[in-house]
């Protein structure tokens, strides 16, 4: 099985409202068969690094995005559109689990 985390770069003062976005984006996927979703950041009321948002999920199997088989929601455009103006970054990470 693994885990993979989406972690996105916010500009300042944006990450509650970016979260939510993300959040809104995972609720999607997860209509598609993902599994649960969890959305999350640190660095305001709790320690941590500010301005980013931790998407992660897990798969118990790593398969392209692009694939034939490969379910995606219906018309995410302007989610993801909004996200894009509040963002400076992104990346994706793997991790295999026990």
């Amino acid at each position: 099985m693994y885990l993979i985390r989406r972690g996105f770069k916010l500009k300042p003062g944006t990450t509650r409202q970016a979260a939510m976005l993300i959040d809104k984006l995972a609720k999607a996927y997860e209509t598609t068969g993902r599994s649960h979703t969890r959305v999350y950041w640190s660095g305001y009321t709790v320690p941590g690094t500010p301005d980013m948002v931790y998407m992660d999920w897990t798969e118990e199997v790593l398969r392209s995005p692009y694939g034939p088989d490969a379910k995606t929601p219906q018309d995410l455009s302007d989610l993801y559109n909004e996200l894009k103006e509040l963002q400076e970054s992104s990346f994706i990470e793997f991790y295999e689990m026990v």
